[in-house]
């Protein structure tokens, strides 16, 4: 686990050259404005808190945890351990497996050797795995919703603003000089939600759903290593069924390795 500077940078540099070019234009005071980020971030944040049940606004600190951290899954260290447990149980049997149980650190693999060595029907070892897959997505896609709303809303809320900037502004026409300032107010309301969505919201919503992708296709690949250990396979025609999950920078990878071992 390490921090994602993928992220971090992609952020500094949004922020940086955009507010560089705010205040290039003169003064940057101009595009602050405290009514108009009250309207698009609160208006944003309570129709965002509307929208969700509690369980998934308790979990955004931790989702926005996950764009900041780097936890890819070590996909060819997967299927090395994998094609591993293919070896012992070619060697030993499906039981001697059961020892290598309580040293994974991986909870889904864990899970799938166990039933596994408890002599499960494989129909319901992939039923089984299959649904617990799918509600892995289902709360990452509630997650990554969460931030797709919240690109959708704040841009709304900006608008909402403006028009409040511009029906006070046509209230008071009778002040000329007030005019082009009073727009101006106006418009930092959109300016402000077009920034949050699309420096910020869309952004995270797509970081989440490339991690909720490379977790699946981890996921993926255990369930078919797992299937073909129980099946009483090759271990060679395990990891080219594995190898399939991989891209082909990876399985040269793979191959170099096996190639050294030997």
């Amino acid at each position: 686990m390490s921090f994602d500077l993928t992220t971090i940078i992609g952020l500094l540099v949004a922020c940086i050259l955009v507010i560089g070019g705010m205040a290039s234009g003169g003064n940057i005071g101009a595009y602050v404005d405290f009514p108009s980020f009250l309207i698009t971030v609160g208006g944003t944040i309570g129709a965002l808190i509307c929208s969700f049940p509690g369980e998934v606004l308790r979990s955004i600190g931790g989702t926005l945890k996950n764009i900041f951290v780097s936890n890819d899954p070590d996909l060819v260290g997967i299927v090395q351990m994998v094609v591993s447990f293919a070896e012992k149980a070619r060697r030993e049997g499906l039981l001697s497996l059961e020892g290598d149980v309580t040293e994974l650190d991986e909870p889904f693999l864990k899970k799938s050797i166990q039933l596994v060595v408890d002599g499960t029907d494989p129909e319901l070892v992939k039923a089984i795995l299959d649904t617990e897959i799918g509600i892995l997505e289902d709360r990452h896609s509630s997650n990554k919703a969460f931030f797709d709303s919240m690109a959708e809303l704040a841009p709304a809320y900006g608008m909402i603003g403006t028009l409040i900037g511009l029906i006070a502004m046509l209230g008071n026409l009778q002040d000329v000089n007030a005019l082009g300032p009073g727009m101006a107010v106006a418009l930092i309301t959109t300016m402000y939600g077009s920034m949050l969505a699309n420096m910020f919201a869309i952004p995270t919503s797509k970081k989440l759903s490339a991690r909720s992708s490379k977790e699946i296709v981890s996921m993926e690949l255990m369930v078919e290593g797992i299937l073909a250990i129980q099946a009483g396979e090759n271990p060679r025609i395990v990891e080219e069924k594995l190898k399939v999950f991989l891209p082909p920078k990876l399985r040269s990878g793979l191959d170099q390795k096996r190639e050294g071992g030997q």
